[in-house]
């Protein structure tokens, strides 16, 4: 359907007319004066001029142009069918690490050695296209936290802005308090929603203004629940010019104040040592936190306002050619 959203500019269709008709026209002569001093010496050619026959086009083009110009400032847009959208009524954080460990590369994906960030994109960008009728957002955090993507239910900007992160992008230490404290206060705007925050990590916190544990009390007390994932094999092998060995890569993992931060909130620790594990935990999440509440409708609408301005300018030029090149 076709609508506008400011159909009140339609008054100004008369404009050219009432101009026209209420206001004095500037004298042939007086015109001529001002664009040739020597008037005089040209009036039998502008008589000749004038007793020949007008050309009416470029008037009604000027009118079409007008006409056009105007419906373009009347905004027209056209509504879509309605569309159910599935709605929760909750909001859901991923706070994801990028610190420098994170480029550990004791992952497989598809039989090769990927870093923990390739492998959490991955799995994420299923559990993230499975939301429907949540609003999700996005925190990227390592010396410091920033709000990549707000709270939206367009999901395909969320995948596409974590495919985007890249390792150390927030610096390389971890900042887990900060993260808890960037998603309390983005959430607490939203009195009214269930509110829940996953957060992935594969170290301790190192950095940062906040102590974790006092950013999970915060978030207990604004009702918000937090999913801590803790990312890392247990165990790898290591290759050097004495010989290969065996590792632990997350030993630096703290496995105790992520356990803590989740019961403290009322959410749940998960340890993703591998791909699978990882997939299996954000089945485990959708399970947790299941989706759908009720549905709302929506119209999609499309703005079509440039294509009678564009025809309105085009058609200007046209006529600036023609006054510019004419005999």
């Amino acid at each position: 359907m076709l609508t506008f959203i400011w159909p009140l500019a339609a008054l100004a269709l008369p404009l050219p007319w009432l101009v026209r008709r209420f206001l004095p026209p500037v004298r042939g002569s007086q015109l001529r004066a001002l664009q040739v001093p020597f008037a005089a010496a040209m009036a039998g050619a502008t008589t000749a001029t004038a007793a020949g026959r007008v050309s009416r086009w470029p008037v009604w083009l000027a009118t079409l142009a007008w006409l056009l110009l105007v419906a373009a400032s009347c905004r027209p847009q056209w509504l879509g069918e309605p569309v159910e959208i599935p709605i929760s009524g909750r909001d859901m954080l991923l706070a994801v690490d990028l610190s420098g460990s994170m480029e550990v590369k004791d992952f497989r994906l598809n039989g090769t050695s990927v870093d923990r960030l390739q492998a959490t994109k991955a799995v994420a960008t299923e559990f993230i296209k499975r939301r429907q009728g949540d609003r999700l957002g996005l925190i990227l955090f390592g010396e410091e936290a920033y709000l990549q993507v707000p709270l939206t239910f367009d999901r395909t900007t969320v995948n596409t802005l974590l495919d985007e992160a890249v390792i150390g992008l927030a610096g390389k230490a971890t900042a887990i308090g900060d993260a808890i404290g960037l998603a309390v206060k983005r959430l607490r705007e939203q009195p009214e929603a269930d509110k829940v925050l996953i957060l992935l990590t594969d170290g301790a916190n190192t950095a940062g203004n906040v102590e974790p544990l006092q950013a999970a009390q915060l978030a207990a007390q604004e009702g918000l629940k937090i999913y801590t994932v803790g990312i890392g094999a247990d165990e790898m092998v290591v290759r050097s010019f004495f010989g290969s060995r065996r590792v632990n890569p997350s030993s630096e993992l703290d496995e105790a104040t992520l356990t803590a931060i989740a019961e403290q909130t009322g959410g749940r620790y998960f340890r993703a040592r591998d791909t699978e594990e990882m997939a299996t935990i954000y089945v485990l999440l959708d399970e947790l936190e299941p989706t759908v509440k009720e549905t709302q409708l929506f119209r999609p609408k499309t703005a079509l306002f440039h294509w009678p301005l564009g025809g309105a300018i085009g058609i200007t030029m046209i006529l600036m050619l023609y006054r510019a090149w004419k005999p």
